[in-house]
This record gives C-alpha cells, sequence and structure tokens, in this order.
C-alpha cells in the first residue's frame, strides 16, 4: 500500500505492496509483520484480485457488487451479472446468463467494440469492416447494417439521453448516425482538430476512444495521445488536451460531481477539469494499463493492466468508498502517516524545448521521462550528465552565477534609495516625508495608518502625465502658497541629491542637517509673521509684472499700423455699423482670455482677488444705441418735470359751514 500526493490530492494504492504466500503459517506471517514495514502496512482489500491471464477490459456492474474483467470486450445489459454480452477475437459473440453459458453467434468480420441501443434492443459492432453490423435481440436476427465512409471502426458509443450513436474510424473521423432513421447526421474530423502547433505528429491520428456524457458532451481520444472535447452543436473541439507521451487514449471517463474527466493511456491516468482543462492530479501505475474503470457514486478506480494482476485505488476527493469497504474512510488518517510523495525532487523538470537543447528528444516516451503538464520529469542524475557532456563549461556559468549573487547580497545591505516618479518630484517626496512623520507618531500613540497618495492607484495618473505637472509659477500656486520657496528649500536639496545618488549608483549620503521639530514649533508665531510679509511681497509682484504687461501691449498697439480694409455688404441688408460689425467680429476671432483682457481695459469686466487666493468676475451688460437714446430720454424727462414741479403747501383746506355730518 503506497500514499501518493499531487496538486494536494491524496492517492491511496491498495494493490500494491509484498504479498505473503499460502503456504506460510499463521505464525510465520505474525512473525513478518512484525520485521518488515511494508507487509505491516499492506491492505489485501480483495483475495486473489487478478486474473489467470492478461485482460484488456474491466467494468462494475450497475449495482456495484460485481466486477468483471475479459480479454477483448463486453457489455453487462442487466444491473447485476445475470445478462452479459462478451465479445471474443475470433469474432464469435456469446451470452451468457446468470447460470452460465446461454447463446453463441458470429459476426462476418473481426469485431472491435459494440454498445447497446436499449430502446430498440439492438447491438451494434464495429470492427475491421466499413459496416455497422446491427443484431436485434427481440427478435433475435441481424438487421441491415449501417455502411460508413471508413474503411475500418475502432470504437463506438450510444448516448443515453437520445440515443445517437457514434462511431471512431482509422481515417481519425467520428461518424454519427441516428438508429430511428439509420442516416448519418453529422461528421467531425478530429484529427485535423487534434493537430496543434506545440503538437508533433508523425501519422495519421486515428479514434481510439470514445465517450458521452450528458445531452451534449463527447470527448475522443486519438492514438497519439490528444483528448477532444466537444459540443455536439458545434464542429470545433471545446478542448484539447495532450498527454504528452504518444501513446494511445485507452479509456476516457467522467466524474460530474466535480467536473472532471478521466482519461488514460498505457502509462499515466491524468484527471482534469472538463471547463478549464487544467490538470487536477495524474496517477503513474506499476505497470502498462490496458483500461480504467470509475467505480459508480465512490472514488475508488480500478485498472486492467498488462500483467494478470490488476489494480484498485482510492481518491477520497473523488467520492467515498464503497459500501463493501467502507472502513477506507476511517483509515485514511493512518496511511497519511508515511506517504510516499510523487512531487518529484530527485527529478529535474525540462520542457520540449530543454530536451532539444540536450539532445534527448528520443527518449520521449521511454521510462527515462515522466509527462507531466507542459513537459517531462527526468532523474537528476542523468540530466547533469547530459548537461556536462554538452556544456563542458556549466561549472564557470554555475561560479559567476554565485558571484553574482554574493554581489546582489551586499547591494542588498545598503541604504536604499527612495525611488521618486518622473513627474511632480518634489511633491512626492513631501508626501513620502509626512508620511514617515504619520508613522512615527502613529507608532508612538498606536494609531492606525491611513494609505498613501502615492500607493493609491486613483492618483498614480498625478505622478506619470506631465499634464499634471505643478506650475511654480502661476499666479494661483505663488499667492497659496507664499512660504512654498523657503520650506521646500531643504526638500529641493535633498531631491538633488537623491538625483545624483541615482546617476552615480552610490550610497545615500546624510541628509542636511535642519532644525528640531520643538525649535520649529517654538517660531510658530515667527512663520505666521513671515507668511504674512511673503503674502503682500507676492501681491507686489504681481502687480508689477501686470503693469509691465500692460505697457508691452500699448507698445505693440502703438507699432501697429493701421491699413485700410474693405468689406462688400450683401444685397437687401442695410448697413447700421461699420465699426460694431468689425469690433464684434474681431472680438469673436480671439481667444476667451483676449476677450476677457479687452473688456477688463474698456471697464466693462473687472477681476479681484478674495481672501482664499480666488478670482472674482464682474460683468458690466452693454446697452445697444437705442436703449441708451431711451434712457438718455427719461433722464431728460425726469429733470424737466422735476422744474416745472410746482409746491402745494399754499393750499388750505377750509371749513365749510353748516352741521358736520357725523
Amino acid at each position: 500500500m503506497q500514499v501518493s500526493s499531487l496538486n494536494e490530492v491524496k492517492i491511496y494504492s491498495l494493490s500494491c505492496g509484498k504479498s505473503l504466500p499460502e503456504w506460510l503459517s499463521d505464525r510465520k506471517k505474525r512473525a513478518l509483520q512484525k520485521k518488515d514495514v511494508d507487509v505491516r502496512r499492506r491492505i489485501e482489500l480483495i483475495q486473489d484480485f487478478e486474473m489467470p491471464t492478461v485482460c484488456t477490459t474491466i467494468k462494475v456492474s450497475k449495482d456495484g457488487q460485481y466486477i468483471l474483467a475479459t480479454v477483448v470486450t463486453f457489455e453487462i445489459l442487466s444491473d447485476d451479472y445475470s445478462k452479459i454480452v462478451f465479445l471474443h477475437n475470433d469474432r464469435y459473440i456469446e451470452f451468457h446468463s446468470q447460470s452460465g453459458f446461454y447463446y453463441k453467434t458470429r459476426i462476418p468480420k473481426f469485431g472491435r467494440d459494440f454498445s447497446y441501443h436499449y430502446p430498440s434492443c439492438d447491438l451494434y459492432f464495429v470492427g475491421a469492416s466499413s459496416e455497422v453490423y446491427r443484431l436485434n435481440l427481440e427478435q433475435g436476427r441481424y438487421l441491415n447494417p449501417l455502411q460508413t465512409d471508413a474503411a475500418e471502426n475502432n470504437v463506438c458509443d450510444i448516448n443515453s439521453e437520445h440515443g445517437l450513436f457514434a462511431t471512431g474510424t482509422i481515417e481519425g473521423r467520428v461518424e454519427c448516425w441516428d438508429p430511428r432513421t439509420r442516416n448519418r447526421v453529422g461528421l467531425l474530423d478530429c484529427a485535423l482538430n487534434s493537430v496543434t502547433a506545440d503538437s508533433e505528429i508523425n501519422n495519421l491520428p486515428t479514434i481510439s476512444a470514445l465517450k458521452f456524457n450528458g445531452a451534449l458532451t463527447m470527448a475522443v481520444g486519438t492514438s497519439t495521445g490528444q483528448v477532444l472535447l466537444y459540443d455536439l452543436r458545434s464542429d470545433k473541439p471545446l478542448l484539447v488536451k495532450d498527454h504528452q507521451y504518444g501513446l494511445p487514449i485507452k479509456s476516457i471517463h467522467f466524474q460530474d460531481s466535480l467536473d472532471l474527466i478521466l482519461s488514460a493511456d498505457s502509462r499515466i491516468i491524468k484527471m482534469w477539469n472538463k471547463n478549464s482543462g487544467k490538470i487536477f492530479t495524474s496517477l503513474e501505475p506499476e505497470h502498462d494499463l490496458n483500461d480504467v474503470c470509475l467505480y459508480p457514486n465512490s472514488g475508488m478506480l480500478l485498472t486492467a493492466n498488462e500483467t494478470p494482476k490488476m489494480g484498485i485505488y482510492y481518491i477520497p476527493v473523488l467520492g467515498p468508498a464503497p459500501r463493501w469497504c467502507s472502513f477506507l474512510d476511517n483509515l485514511t488518517e493512518e496511511l497519511e502517516e508515511n506517504p510516499e510523495s510523487t512531487v518529484y525532487d530527485d527529478y529535474k523538470f525540462v520542457t520540449k524545448k530543454d530536451l532539444e537543447n540536450l539532445g534527448l528528444t528520443h527518449l520521449i516516451g521511454s521510462p527515462f521521462l515522466r509527462a507531466y503538464m507542459h513537459g517531462f520529469f527526468m532523474d537528476i542524475r542523468l540530466y547533469h550528465k547530459v548537461k556536462l557532456m554538452v556544456n563542458p563549461f556549466a561549472y564557470e556559468e554555475y561560479r559567476k552565477d554565485k558571484i553574482r549573487q554574493k554581489i546582489e547580497e551586499t547591494r542588498a545591505q545598503r541604504v536604499q534609495l527612495k525611488k521618486l516618479p518622473k513627474v511632480n518630484k518634489e511633491l512626492a517626496l513631501k508626501l513620502i516625508e509626512e508620511e514617515e512623520e504619520k508613522q512615527k507618531s502613529t507608532w508612538k500613540k498606536k494609531v492606525k495608518s491611513l494609505p498613501s497618495i502615492l500607493t493609491d492607484d486613483r492618483f498614480k495618473v498625478m505622478f506619470e502625465n506631465p499634464d499634471f505637472q505643478v506650475d511654480e509659477e502661476s499666479e494661483e500656486f505663488r499667492l497659496l502658497n507664499p512660504l512654498v520657496s523657503k520650506i521646500s528649500e531643504k526638500r529641493k536639496k535633498k531631491l538633488r541629491l537623491l538625483e545624483q545618488q541615482e546617476l552615480h549608483e552610490k550610497e545615500e549620503e546624510e541628509e542636511p542637517e535642519g532644525k528640531p521639530s520643538d525649535a520649529e514649533s517654538s517660531e510658530s508665531s515667527d512663520d505666521e509673521k513671515a507668511w504674512v510679509e511673503e503674502v503682500r511681497k507676492q501681491r507686489r509682484l504681481l502687480q508689477q509684472e501686470e503693469k509691465v504687461k500692460r505697457q508691452e501691449r500699448l507698445k505693440e498697439d502703438q507699432q501697429t499700423v493701421l491699413k485700410p480694409q474693405f468689406y462688400e455688404i450683401k444685397a437687401g441688408e442695410e448697413f447700421r455699423s461699420f465699426k460694431d460689425s468689425a469690433t464684434k467680429q474681431k472680438l469673436m476671432n480671439k481667444t476667451l482670455e483676449d476677450r476677457l483682457k479687452i473688456e477688463a481695459k474698456n471697464g466693462t469686466l473687472s477681476v479681484s482677488d478674495t481672501t482664499v487666493g480666488s478670482k472674482q468676475l464682474t460683468f458690466t451688460l452693454k446697452r445697444s444705441e437705442q436703449q441708451k437714446k431711451q434712457q438718455e430720454a427719461e433722464k431728460l424727462h425726469r429733470q424737466e418735470r422735476k422744474r416745472l414741479r410746482r409746491s402745494a403747501g399754499h393750499l388750505k383746506s377750509r371749513h365749510k359751514r353748516g352741521r358736520s355730518f357725523h
């Protein structure tokens, strides 16, 4: 008994290990079990689980109570062993009942495989012929055969969902037939689809295995070691899996609970996911394989080998142990005490390209190479010997690699330079310093630190795109940051120091000394005064710069020479004001910045600064000539009314005679 593990999937081999002869006495057996660890760990799950000769096919009855093995192939027609059909290698077909042999007949050509169609009670035989022979068990006679386009047929299968019959040919095609109409309904060229860019094909791939799963899924195995997974609605495979050995695929099974496909050739059993194609685990038996059978509703695997002894494997991940050996689930912990891992510590993984460089491609398929994923495992001693022969200077390369590693280790002990981005280096250095100060404060106060802007993907463009470079010469920056030049003086000096270190690849020099934090805090009032003075200074500088710009624009206007220009008035239009239209046209051609400057010059726009450094714009709307005339007329009218207005203070009310009205 052995325990192996690959991809954290444990596989228990229950048929390997030393066996004891039957003629030994019980006392001798007990003595051997005490001395020999292999004998003590051996579990004889099924006694005498071997055939008199080599078997090629192994199956389990539907009720899980019987295991059968034969030379060519057979089919179990009932839930138990009461109805079995055997296909012999001499063209004979034997029918067996529960009591034994029942009937014997013969087919015209040598058969290779057959399937049973339950709705019609027909047996479909394929073999060394282009015809598919049909034997009806209800009528007890042969029916008209199906004529295929192939010279010979190797394997066949019938879909249990809708009854579609499929046969694999030696030309590498799969023909699908409808048993109801006896017509071919589909043709798949698997040989062409099995050839990929990485595969090397020396001969035409033939179909060696065929299996349906559900109503729409079918797996096809080729004689060159490829497994193709098809959706019946498409003529292109969903996946193509290569066993890397170049050996014919002998058996294919589906494990629905884990969405796995089990494919086996004579050297290896691979289990892989049918959706992604990723290898789940693999198993390499002691002897070459002929057939594999998955025990129903369990994690047990049975193999027919090139020796009379058959194999039993238990994989707990695939399912529980069968009912007749449920004690295996309780023994798994004990079996894991001394596992033998298939993680090849004494092997070297090589790809096909490595084998070409070493000149070992002729070893593919031999016991010296074990196929695994996209390459092979080979003995590490053989690898070193061949590499020394191919490359006698391998020791010099090894020595140079060791020296390079030592140099890298010494470089790692140096003070690491701070890698600054290409854009906004000063801002990044400021953020790094603030982050260091926060880390010190959080370490003292034990406060959870927040993520930095430099490591946040949302702000990474600010340090990569030059469009986000901070313009320190702009008005807004100078007004909002009046002390930037003074505060960032140390940072700029440090930035130059880091750039020099990056260029010359030297060790980081000591940072320039500065005032301690307590001295900075004690001078906070001086900093406030300096901030006010710096703001006033910046305002004066901005006013002077604006004055110089206005003088330059005035000089440019004086130097320009006006030339007469002629304009054409379209027919039907009334000329109102040449000056207004020309001025309006000029304004429309200018940019927004130039238009704002003209408006400010004319007095219709005023720009003022707020206390926080932002800009405030005030517009004065223009009035038309008619509005101006109307406004002037209204003003004159009010003045005239004011002059003509007379006072009514001299008028006083007189008392009327008579009685007053109450």
